[in-house]
């Protein structure tokens, strides 16, 4: 689809992230993605050094990742995350290249051994035909022999997890309340984020599709993918009723 034709769609809108960035990106995530990244390696073992971070947000990856000494890009649409992502490295002293740019757009042929889309950055989009486009540019940029990662909520666990009203309360008194709702015959969720601060209310409405391992597995195979495997957890555990997560892991085959 031509960028220019695109609908504006919610995540384009800079302050849903600032307003959320303390509930979304607490400090515990980015002191947890050490042990998550050698989790990660451990399970996909890439065959090289240079990683692309798609959807790398505020760099919680990227940076642990450049630390190891990968070569890492960090792609993301939001430039507020992308200066919270060069701040964080250069505080850590690791050089990056962040680029500034829709996931749907990016690609680098044959470029990176490994791809990376974690935290659930997958299937934001009302066009689900966009989902494909996007996994067929992480294919494009893979070398052959490459692998790629996408981590989501899958829909197993969100059927078993999913309570229509939470809240959550930062130290400072801040208060978040979650409203979910399952739509379009349980392919996507509706969202709206209630930011209550210094006696005020602010919500924030969005949505996105939700897939099955089945679901994600066929669209991996659509967009040239091989080798396809599906675990619950970066530690490698099956796909199974006690999954925490979905975490795909595919390769681009050596011609």
């Amino acid at each position: 689809m031509n960028k220019q034709k695109r609908k504006t769609e919610w995540f384009e809108n800079e302050s849903f992230w600032i307003d959320m960035y303390p509930f979304m990106f607490p400090e515990k995530k980015f002191a947890d993605a050490a042990e998550q990244v050698e989790n990660l390696l451990n399970l996909v073992k890439p065959q090289g050094l240079s990683v692309l971070d798609l959807c790398c947000g505020p760099g919680r990856f990227s940076v642990v990742l450049a630390q190891k000494g990968f070569r890492v890009t960090g792609v993301d649409r939001t430039v507020f995350l992308l200066e919270r992502a060069k701040d964080r490295a250069k505080s850590e002293g690791v050089e990056i290249e962040w680029i500034q740019e829709d996931m749907r757009d990016f690609k680098r042929p044959g470029a990176f051994d490994l791809v990376i889309n974690m935290f659930t950055s997958f299937g934001y989009f009302d066009d689900k035909k966009e989902d494909i486009q996007t996994l067929e540019n992480m294919f494009v940029s893979l070398k052959p022999g490459g692998v790629c990662v996408v981590d989501v909520m899958g829909k197993e666990r969100l059927a078993r997890i999913m309570t229509p009203t939470t809240s959550e309360v930062l130290p400072d008194g801040t208060m978040l309340v979650q409203r979910h709702e399952i739509f379009d015959d349980w392919t996507r969720i509706r969202n709206e984020w209630i930011l209550i601060q210094n006696g005020k209310a602010k919500s924030c409405k969005f949505h996105h599709t939700v897939y099955s391992g089945q679901e994600m597995r066929d669209l991996m195979e659509k967009a040239g993918f091989m080798n396809i495997k599906l675990y619950g957890n970066l530690e490698g555990d099956e796909y199974g009723s006690d999954a925490t997560r979905l975490i795909i892991v595919c390769r681009k085959n050596v011609n």
